[in-house]
């Protein structure tokens, strides 16, 4: 009893010379906090809870459907497929189908039993234009996060996840790396504007590197990122301090220091230059050749269409849009929150302008940008995309808890940070299993929306068959 008398006037003892320290500090010393200098001990309190806010409004007070940018309902879907536990519900739905944006399809009233369905095939990208054109076997993939951006044992994960359930994988800007290639999955290299992973000492496009990353038959397919739907109009960025002597190497760029790539291709300024490039990059890979871009201006589109309208050969094999609300690791808050157009506008205008310039046979169109649900995939499929890309849904898959630390290495579940510390948490083998269950949860259920609808296969879902509250559905 005496020794523990001792620790605790010793704990007492501690503590109020902490909190006079931090009296004396906040009151005389330090002159940047005009709370703290003002009222010391109790101002240090009302920072800590400020940041701590977050957090107890995720928990505590924000409603199942209220948080942002995605709700509990949603995260605990992907949780749930992720670990194989079912998504059934009782009782009724927890959504609320009256409001605007809702989304319901007009189901049929014969619908397709299972043993009527028919097994998925994919759309072949560049048969005809090139060699080895790519016949994907799912319509849900992964989209692009960078080595980097993620760590090491995410993107191992996502590779040996997207080869259990037959899915592709995008490389993101950030080049290729030796995590990509281990799971054995189909990949999609993307060249950003940096050219990171395919550059040269002065950043230009360097065709042996290219070569040898075409050479490997994992790699199905390229695209070519003119912007995001995260922060049209500025580049990639990645901080300093998770630019490790590996991905450096990778990407061809100084250790250290903060990797941010042109808002362009430097060597793209028109629509005939952009034309070049994409044929350039054809010419020595002969896989297809594809462009991702989040949607600005009608005109570019309406010019664009035209011009390839007139030489369809030279047409990119794909079209990746990508959404206003799509993810990022980094961006300046008012690109991310006031520039680019939503996925539910850009999807439905570009298929209809393919359809109208006569390149919808021509042109694969893949859709990106929160599309992470059954209802949204579907919903993407009936307004005309081949394929549907999702980053985030399959992060959340890894176990991220949208602790919204992806910028700061700091991410407490190791899905976007390369410290040891918060690493180890991730196991790549379990986390693939994960990876897997979300895709084909996916999968599934898209195919039961079909099914519902009277299509045989997914492919058949139309644009009759989807509606969104407040809103027309453009055909």
């Amino acid at each position: 009893m005496v020794v523990f008398g001792y620790i605790l006037a010793a704990v007492v003892l501690l503590g109020v010379g902490t909190m006079s320290w931090y009296y004396v500090y906040d009151r005389w010393i330090q002159r940047d906090h005009a709370i703290r200098r003002n009222f010391p001990i109790y101002g240090r309190f009302r920072y800590i809870m400020e940041n701590l806010g977050e957090y107890f409004r995720q928990y505590w007070f924000t409603a199942d459907w209220e948080e942002r940018p995605f709700n509990r309902l949603t995260r605990a879907w992907v949780y749930r497929s992720a670990k194989g536990v079912s998504n059934y519900v009782a009782f009724g739905s927890e959504v609320d189908s009256q409001q605007p944006g809702h989304i319901y399809f007009l189901h049929s009233a014969f619908p397709i039993n299972d043993d009527e369905a028919e097994i998925y095939t994919g759309k072949w990208i560049g048969k005809g234009i090139v060699s080895q054109p790519y016949k994907p076997k799912s319509f849900f993939n992964i989209s692009g996060m960078s080595y980097g951006a993620l760590s090491s044992a995410a993107v191992q994960a996502l590779s040996e996840g997207a080869a259990m359930a037959g899915v592709w994988m995008d490389t993101g800007e950030g080049g290729l790396s030796s995590h990509h290639l281990k799971g054995g999955c189909d990949i999609c290299f993307q060249i950003g504007t940096a050219k990171y992973g395919v550059r040269d000492a002065n950043g230009n496009l360097d065709e042996e590197r290219l070569r040898k990353i075409a050479a490997l038959p994992q790699v199905k397919m390229f695209c070519i990122k003119l912007s995001q739907g995260a922060k049209p109009g500025r580049g990639g960025i990645l901080p300093g301090s998770k630019v490790t002597p590996e991905i450096a190497g990778i990407r061809g760029i100084e250790e250290g220091k903060a990797s941010i790539s042109p808002s362009r291709h430097r060597d793209v300024t028109d629509i005939p230059s952009l034309v070049a490039l994409i044929n350039r990059v054809r010419k020595v890979v002969d896989k297809p050749v594809g462009i991702k871009m989040a949607v600005g201006s009608y005109d570019f589109l309406d010019e664009f269409f035209d011009y390839l309208s007139q030489r369809q050969d030279e047409a990119p094999d794909f079209m990746q849009i990508d959404g206003g609300e799509g993810g990022t690791g980094a961006a300046p808050a008012p690109l991310a929150d006031y520039v680019g157009q939503s996925i539910t506008q850009a999807l439905p205008l570009v298929a209809q302008k393919l359809r109208a310039y006569e390149l919808r046979n021509r042109i694969r169109l893949i859709a990106s940008g929160k599309l992470l649900t059954p209802d949204k995939v579907a919903w993407a499929i009936c307004m005309g995309a081949d394929y549907v890309v999702s980053a985030r849904g399959f992060m959340f898959s890894l176990g991220c808890i949208q602790a919204m630390k992806c910028n700061t290495g700091h991410c407490p579940t190791g899905v976007t940070s390369n410290d040891p510390r918060f690493m180890r948490g991730l196991d790549p083998s379990r986390k693939a299993v994960r990876v897997a269950n979300y895709a084909k949860a996916v999968q599934h259920d898209v195919e039961a929306i079909a099914h519902a609808c009277g299509c045989k296969s997914v492919r058949d879902l139309k644009s009759q068959h989807v509606r969104v509250n407040g809103g027309d559905v453009m055909m």
